[in-house]
């Protein structure tokens, strides 16, 4: 049984989709980091941030499903997690991850598979071809409640990871000025130990794991489920902006589940609640895209003092507190209102840095960290 273990979870590494997740988490730091020096000549976060975190954040949550998918009995059927390979491997490559909430990708494979079938196009893979299939009222219901707990996971990522996941983009205003807005792009691995009719394993692969209930054999699969991110903060602070927007997701997460258990009583409703879940994602983002783009930016230069951009990692100012969108009145008691007078405004004490600053709240605080003379930069602040 040890060694059956071991054979399944090899498999794993034989899906291309993992590959494909890997470079594409490496990718999105790459570029980010590139973005970053080009536009405030620095990096602001790790450049192995998105790798580090592709499996990390959704680890706890892949055993915690992978048990109850096992316990309750969810079974999917292999054409489907074929099907959805392909559909999750192109929305990766296409770097377009607004498209890659789990709800997108398992709606897309039901679609993919059925065309296949309709038009008795076939995707040849070598070992076999695969044809599509037809739509199954008996196993929609698993995929359905499957897809209402990743687009639970995707919600709580969000709000755990949406503002981390933010960098800076400089952009010009309707009066020709400066300001800033945030792009979030993340992508996290889920491995999940799925359950799967075993007769066509069994055909192409006699020796995979298997086991019987019955009359009926099944198999493990542990497969390496993609969920993607994307938005955009500039009217909101992405601090405000993504728990309230994950909350909303999970929430659809938890909806898409009640819905599909309506269909132990009528069994098209676990196909509507996988409609009603890509709908109702659409309509959240076009939300948030459509309040973001109106209105005057959340980070742009002030009057009052000198507005944080972002703060570098490890940095004196991070370990000072100081974070997005709060505004810094007084350097060392010299009142500044750019770059040039917060820098000259540093250089006033050689034993420390003494800021007062505006908080999210309009209230004044008081900062302070020691701090070199001549290297100001080290304080590790980037600025409107």
């Amino acid at each position: 049984m040890v060694m059956e273990a071991l054979l399944d979870i090899g498999r794993f590494f034989v899906n291309p989709l993992l590959y494909i997740a890997l470079l594409a988490a490496i990718l999105l730091g790459y570029f980010r980091v590139k973005k970053e020096r080009k536009l405030f000549r620095t990096r602001i976060v790790w450049g192995w941030k998105e790798f580090g975190h592709l499996m990390k954040d959704g680890i706890l949550y892949a055993l915690i499903f992978s048990v109850l998918f096992s316990v309750i009995g969810l079974t999917v059927s292999l054409e489907w997690l074929v099907a959805l390979s392909l559909v999750s491997a192109a929305v990766v490559i296409s770097g377009i991850y607004y498209l890659a909430s789990f709800v997108y990708l398992a709606l897309g494979a039901i679609g993919l598979g059925w065309l296949l079938a309709k038009y008795g196009w076939t995707i040849p893979f070598g070992v076999f071809d695969f044809s599509g299939y037809a739509v199954a009222w008996n196993w929609l219901l698993p995929v359905a409640l499957i897809t209402g707990a990743m687009v639970f996971l995707e919600g709580r990522l969000v709000v755990r990871r949406g503002e981390e996941a933010s960098s800076p983009r400089l952009q010009k205003t309707s009066r020709g000025g400066t300001a800033v807005f945030y792009k979030a792009k993340r992508l996290w691995l889920i491995p999940l130990l799925l359950v799967v009719p075993g007769d066509l394993l069994e055909a192409y692969l006699p020796y995979w794991p298997q086991f019987t209930i019955g009359s009926t054999g099944f198999s493990f699969i542990l497969f390496p489920a993609v969920i993607g991110f994307q938005g955009k903060a500039r009217r909101t602070l992405p601090a405000y902006l993504y728990p309230q927007l994950g909350t909303r997701i999970w929430m659809l997460g938890l909806l898409i589940m009640i819905l599909a258990l309506f269909s132990y009583l009528w069994q098209p409703m676990a196909l509507a609640a996988l409609l009603a879940g890509a709908i109702g994602r659409m309509v959240l983002s076009i939300i948030a895209l459509i309040n973001e783009n109106k209105g005057n930016h959340a980070v742009a230069p002030q009057t009052t003092g000198v507005m944080i951009v972002d703060v570098l990692a490890d940095s004196p100012a991070e370990k000072m507190g100081l974070v997005r969108g709060e505004i810094i009145r007084k350097v060392n008691g010299l009142t500044v209102t750019n770059e040039a007078e917060l820098y000259e405004a540093i250089q006033v004490n050689a034993a420390h840095c003494r800021l007062e600053v505006l908080d999210h709240n309009k209230e004044m605080r008081l900062r302070q960290h020691v701090i070199f003379r001549h290297d100001h930069y080290r304080l590790g602040l980037i600025v409107v």
